[in-house]
């Protein structure tokens, strides 16, 4: 007599019967994924901090210049080395420069009145300048405005910090009469006046004045001073060596480019040593959470080894009772894992919102949070419910 063959299992019953599992031991069920919870988002949360403090960080080091090239001629008594009037163009026309400007130092004298001596010299530079200065060398302005295309053929001026007060001119109102400066033979009205510049503490020094009007009234030639420009860092070094060949391809060697800041290099390194820090915090907190997963699921097969004997003298499979509890294992741990990243995720963000830096969660702790739950929790679960489930049903069922 042929004995019946047993029944397959569908992803359903598996589901219903993980499902039963857990709701029939509220409280445990709460606890284990408690437990979970909290290795998961531990690990998102050792993530989540370091690395959003390591963006604040090189938002900080970006604004020293980690990607500004500064390029101007030699000095040279005899013969100076004259920049192409079309420098920027050239210059933006190199595949990693995402910005590039140029100022030009004009040779004329500004004064705040004038009655004052024509001789008389404030120290003060007045440079044509390209409109997309302030981009290229993270600079902003402080009251007022900045030269446009609407202004920059018209006598208007913007005053570095310094010079600013060095003129006694601190302020720009937003309406009403803005002051003015003599530049060369003529007024100029001031638009706006920087903030500070310590990238470019040559500009802090000057007065801006359009390119255009600068040619039309103080007899400016065109040709840039100095050229900056901003690249991707990583091509940082390849922009410098071929920046020159751009500017002045007859001679290169006559153009000076500065090095990359020393920030680029610090900044290089803080980012290696801040991953080498998220794989070790991330390991740390999944070999604690492991601990706890394994410790949870362990303990609750082995306290359910009756129902097992039970379940088993019914005449349920031993697969069966392997698919029943890995079945519970995966959804206690699903829960417990998608609970824990999204308290990961809360934490990390009131965390970088108190210390005001920008929020990154990094996305390989958030999918790898909920997967390595799951992943921990099978494995701690696998060993425990074969060995249950090779148990007979008289030693199962007369277990203490």
């Amino acid at each position: 007599m042929d004995l019946p063959r047993p029944v397959r299992l569908s992803f359903g019953d598996l589901f219903g019967l993980g499902m039963l599992g857990l709701s029939t031991r509220k409280m445990r069920a709460v606890l284990s994924a408690l437990g979970i919870a909290l290795g998961v988002a531990t690990m998102v949360v050792v993530t989540g901090i370091p690395a959003s403090s390591q963006k604040a960080l090189l938002d900080e080091l970006t604004a020293l210049g980690t990607n500004m090239l500064r390029a101007q001629p030699s000095a040279r008594e005899e013969n100076p080395v004259l920049l192409p009037e079309a420098s920027v163009g050239m210059a933006e026309r190199i595949g990693p420069v995402t910005a590039a400007a140029a100022v030009a130092n004009t040779h004329t004298r500004v004064r705040r009145s004038d009655l004052l001596d024509p001789a008389y010299s404030s120290d003060i530079t007045v440079l044509a300048s390209s409109l997309g200065l302030l981009e290229t060398v993270n600079g902003h302005v402080q009251s007022g405005r900045f030269l446009t295309e609407a202004t920059e053929d018209f006598p208007v001026v913007v005053l570095g910090y310094v010079a600013a007060g060095r003129l006694g001119i601190d302020r720009i109102a937003d309406e009403g009469t803005k002051p003015a400066v003599y530049v060369g033979d003529r007024w100029f009205t001031v638009a706006g006046v920087l903030g500070p510049m310590p990238l470019a503490p040559d500009i802090e020094r000057s007065v801006l004045v359009g390119w255009q009007v600068a040619r039309k009234e103080l007899r400016f030639d065109g040709h840039p001073t100095v050229v900056y420009v901003k690249a991707h860092e990583e091509s940082i070094e390849e922009v410098r060596r071929v920046l020159p060949a751009t500017l002045y391809s007859e001679i290169p060697g006559l153009v000076q480019v500065s090095r990359p800041s020393d920030a680029l290099a610090a900044k290089r390194a803080t980012q290696n040593s801040y991953a080498a820090l998220f794989l070790g915090l991330a390991a740390v907190a999944l070999l604690v959470g492991g601990v706890g997963v394994a410790n949870t699921m362990v303990i609750s097969v082995l306290e359910r080894r009756r129902e097992i004997g039970l379940r088993r003298a019914l005449g349920a499979t031993r697969g069966q009772i392997r698919g029943q509890f890995l079945t519970e294992a995966v959804l206690l741990s699903s829960l417990g894992g998608l609970a824990g990243t999204a308290l990961g995720m809360l934490g990390t963000v009131g965390y970088a919102a108190l210390q005001r830096w920008p929020t990154v969660i990094p996305m390989t702790a958030v999918t790898g949070g909920v997967l390595a739950a799951v992943a921990v929790g099978v494995l701690a679960d696998l060993y425990p419910s074969i060995r249950a489930a090779r148990l007979t049903p008289t030693q199962a069922l007369s277990t203490q």
